[in-house]
């Protein structure tokens, strides 16, 4: 298995003299020969909001029966599976009792007669529907936990405090995609749902794209072959761990998520790996050195139980040649602005809807001037929808007065999503 894994790390290794401070990327990537393993036993659960604003426009609702069909015709067989409608409460759709169920042609055909009778009524209360879930996952014997959460409002029936407890119990338990559909949702729900479940976050403006979402969705938790990966980083006696951050596809913070394996040695959650590509930004401190000192500064390790699927090193040399040791790799610095420009949005978004239209301009602008710079198209484009550009190097920007609310949340939900660095 552990041939299937690649690791490869970009850095500049030296460091001035007096100085302790290491940052490294390390690409890890499955081949096509992982995803054509043997595939790991699965467990999927469709939360589909039910409360009564799906059905303004009734679309929405007819759309969000059509999606989670296309999701129980993608599952394969044998896998577990269980639907779930999301009001105040949830409530089990299929089966109808409290449970999962094996896929076969026998219980599509039942499960999407069951769905086909949803009805939009009542509030939301999402914090009970990922509850269910997680009481579904704990009796279900499978390697990949995998559920999609819909939504079209607002956790408008249970308070924060109540979704983040919630989430805690989930946590680690299984991973969740979460999906906006309308103009009503918010987008830092739906991240906060994606990110403690190591999930993505999206939202659609029109209905009808949700059937393409779903069985996207559920196509890729049904191409995962290796369950339950962790990123395992030893450092040296001394040194200190500043941030281990997942910057691509999207950018993720896992610093706060490290379990303890020794004083030395940390793992950090990664989910589970078909065939695909992600990066990760480790920065360290480590002792200053002398002259010509080398020393490992830290061993990344991708591990699965007992596998250690791939491994590479992080080197930190000291030298006075100045030109040497000032010289910033560029997927480094790439990726540093690629994590400056998801806060720089975010922030700026939260200030336009505080009324800070001081600190918006200052912070979309940069943003637009950070999209510009590392070649993010699509970013630049969704930011065009809530600011004029006056000119995009220089980050000078006008906010504009017809962005609705959907335009914000989509740029807003959006903002962690990165690119690598352009060739040449």
């Amino acid at each position: 298995m552990s041939a299937n894994f690649t690791a490869e790390v970009f850095q500049n290794q030296y460091l001035a003299s007096g100085t302790g401070l290491v940052d490294a990327v390390i690409t890890v990537s499955a081949d096509s020969e992982v995803a054509a393993g043997p595939a790991p036993t699965a467990a999927e659960v469709i939360m589909v909001d039910c409360s009564g604003s799906m059905g303004y426009p009734r679309t929405r609702m007819t759309e969000a029966i059509k999606a989670t069909g296309v999701a129980i015709d993608a599952l394969r067989d044998g896998a577990l599976f269980a639907v779930v409608a999301g009001r105040g409460d949830a409530r089990m759709v299929y089966p109808a009792q409290p449970g999962m169920v094996a896929a076969n042609n026998q219980t599509r055909a039942e499960a999407k007669r069951s769905v086909s009778t949803l009805t939009p009524e009542g509030g939301t209360a999402m914090g009970s529907w990922l509850s269910l879930a997680n009481r579904l996952f704990g009796g279900a014997n499978a390697a990949v936990k995998h559920a999609i959460m819909l939504t079209d409002g607002r956790n408008q029936h249970e308070t924060r405090e109540a979704l983040v407890s919630v989430l805690r119990e989930c946590e680690g338990n299984f991973t969740c995609d979460s999906r906006g559909v309308g103009a009503d949702w918010v987008a830092d729900e739906l991240r906060v749902v994606a990110s403690t479940l190591l999930g993505t976050a999206d939202g659609l403006e029109d209905p009808a794209e949700l059937p393409a979402a779903f069985a996207a969705m559920t196509e890729q938790a049904m191409g995962k072959s290796v369950a339950d990966v962790k990123l395992r980083l030893w450092t040296p006696a001394g040194a200190t761990i500043r941030f281990v951050k997942q910057v691509y596809p999207q950018v993720e913070d896992l610093t706060a998520r490290r379990r303890e394996v020794s004083a030395r040695i940390g793992d950090y959650p990664t989910g589970a790996w078909g065939a695909e590509s992600r990066d990760y930004h480790v920065q360290i401190e480590v002792a200053p050195g002398g002259v010509g000192e080398e020393v490992l500064a830290a061993r990344f390790s991708l591990v699965n139980g007992d596998d250690v699927l791939s491994q590479s090193l992080v080197l930190a040399n000291w030298t006075d040649d100045e030109a040497l040791s000032t010289k910033i790799n560029p997927r480094v610095a790439h990726y540093t602005g690629q994590a400056e420009l998801a806060s720089a949005i975010q922030e700026g978004l939260a200030a336009r809807e505080a009324g800070d239209e001081e600190t918006a301009t200052a912070k979309l602008g940069r943003a637009v001037q950070l999209a510009t710079e590392s070649g993010h198209e699509q970013t630049a484009k969704l930011l065009s929808r809530v600011v004029d550009v006056v000119d995009a190097p220089t980050g000078t920007v006008r906010l504009r007065r017809d962005a609705s609310n959907v335009d914000a949340e989509i740029a807003s939900v959006r903002s962690t999503k990165t690119i690598r660095v352009k060739k040449g």
